[in-house]
């Protein structure tokens, strides 16, 4: 299998993180793509430095004032006096409520930058942009002919909305992916397996009926994003029944998965795509910092050879899974159990 992997995404440190009041420095470090590439390179896949596919991918998805936003926010934030080295918001519109865009910058943060896990600095826009270009590189080598290929996307992306970034990611990469795909298969699967749920990818296809998205994930009564994630949203409009979600419960350990997966599988199997997009979080691991679920090291591997037993063309997009002992070994299990299977 082709690892598609840039080392733009290295500049990309955020010190600001805020976890119950208290600043920390972000866990989605540069240290993470690091393991995940040695993980994957000690199995003898090929690396492969994506091309600059411009700007067209992330704006079949992102709006024009959001990218404009990302790509100049941190250089007019060192203009404003006493300003932090990173963008970070600290007002927010009301939701529901009537709201104009803002024409001042810590407004327009506000706007874009959903939480406190989601700064912008100096290199963000920069490992976003290539993270994206990595996804998009990726869905491309499928649609030529792979089998399958592994997007080692640092920021991770399945948070982010069209408008929007969140939960320590910028563009979505799975959506890049997913909507790169389209321009050869009518229908395209995305099945997110991350602890938390890809609210992001939600929201982007949340009225459209040409991409299905299937999300399994720690259950959002205690598990960020808290607000969706919920089995009751299913779409809406034309996308009505295109959007399934599999809440999880706390600790649930492989077997669990492995049901819920059964429900995903034959909910993408109806909806018959031409194409799949595997949003891979590794942070299910029962040793994840965030210990939500309780995934084994070798029941990923079990979860992607089931995966790869659908018979479809498919991208793997990294999503999360922090730093730990385990986080190599984990994409290793990964990788190993969709190639064994495929």
């Amino acid at each position: 299998m082709k690892v598609i992997y840039s080392d733009h995404h290295v500049g990309h440190d955020p010190q600001q993180f805020i976890v119950r009041g208290r600043m920390k420095r972000s866990n989605e470090q540069p240290e993470r793509a690091h393991r995940l590439l040695q993980a994957a390179t000690a199995l003898g896949h090929e690396v492969v430095s994506p091309e600059d596919f411009g700007g067209g991918p992330r704006a079949a998805i992102h709006t024009p004032r959001y990218l404009r936003f990302l790509e100049t926010a941190w250089a007019r934030w060192q203009e404003l006096p006493d300003a932090s080295e990173e963008v970070m918001p600290n007002v927010h519109p009301f939701p529901g409520q009537p709201a104009s865009y803002p024409d001042s910058l810590v407004g327009q943060a506000g706007w874009h930058l959903a939480d406190m896990a989601c700064s912008v600095g100096a290199h963000t826009w920069q490992a976003a942009t290539w993270s994206a270009h990595v996804a998009t590189h990726a869905a491309q080598l499928v649609m030529e002919g792979e089998r399958a290929a592994y997007a080692l996307c640092r920021p991770p992306g399945h948070h982010a909305y069209a408008d929007r970034a969140n939960g320590f990611t910028y563009l979505n990469n799975a959506a890049i992916s997913a909507q790169h795909l389209r321009q050869k298969h009518d229908r395209v699967a995305i099945l997110d397996i991350d602890v938390h749920h890809g609210n992001g990818t939600q929201g982007i296809f949340w009225r459209r009926k040409d991409v299905l998205t299937v999300s399994l994930h720690g259950d959002p009564h205690f598990c960020t994003p808290f607000f969706t994630g919920h089995a009751h949203e299913i779409g809406e409009g034309e996308g009505e029944g295109y959007n399934l979600n599999l809440p999880l419960a706390r600790g649930t350990p492989d077997a669990g998965f492995l049901q819920a997966l059964t429900k995903a599988h034959d909910a993408i199997r109806a909806f018959a795509p031409g194409a799949l997009v595997v949003a891979l979080g590794l942070d299910a691991h029962e040793h994840d910092p965030y210990q939500a679920l309780a995934v084994s090291t070798a029941g990923f591997s079990t979860i992607l050879a089931e995966i790869a037993r659908l018979g479809l063309p498919t991208v793997l997009v990294q999503e999360g899974g922090y730093l730990s002992e385990d986080l190599g070994p984990n994409l290793s299990s990964a990788l190993s159990g969709f190639t064994g299977a495929a």
